[in-house]
């Protein structure tokens, strides 16, 4: 599915439509990206008997200052808060299509990305343990949640650029 602009890169308001568009499917990249990480990861927790994280609440706890109102609810906050901050991550890919980056290279850098920031930022604010203590396994498997999400957002946002 292709959306094009309709107005001429000469005619006022074309740079604001060409952003807005670019937002517009970053975040539905974004979406589609969630939403295949998610499958990843319920598949993976299936087979490795991983109980659900709650990193992206504990995060949110520190960076936000908020929390859900009971303990209760913390799953489900947890949830939110993923599907939030993985919307947001089609932004970028909006953006490096603005910068005329597309296919397999705005892929590469969109993974090198999300993947460089999910190893820092973690145990840099105290939700997770430092990646010296990781097992080899651990990073394959993050990487590979991260690579599904990467390519999925990329496949979705180049479908719509098409």
């Amino acid at each position: 599915m292709k959306i094009k602009l309709k107005k001429y890169k000469s005619e006022p308001g074309y740079v604001f439509a060409e952003v807005a568009q670019a937002v517009g499917k970053g975040l539905i990249a974004g979406a589609a990206g969630t939403l295949a990480i998610t499958l990843s990861q319920m598949i993976e927790m299936k087979i490795t008997k991983r109980k659900p994280s709650e990193e992206p609440a504990d995060a949110a706890e520190k960076v936000l200052d908020i929390k859900p109102a009971a303990e209760k609810d913390k799953p489900k906050f947890s949830q939110e808060v993923h599907w939030a901050y993985g919307t947001s991550w089609g932004l970028p890919r909006g953006i490096m299509s603005l910068l005329g980056l597309k296919g397999l290279p705005a892929t590469a850098i969109h993974f090198a990305t999300i993947y460089s920031t999910a190893l820092i930022m973690p145990s840099s604010l105290k939700v997770a343990p430092p990646l010296k203590e990781w097992k080899p396994k651990e990073f394959a498997i993050d990487a590979l949640h991260h690579l599904v999400y990467a390519v999925a957002a990329g496949l979705v946002y180049d479908a719509l650029s098409d």
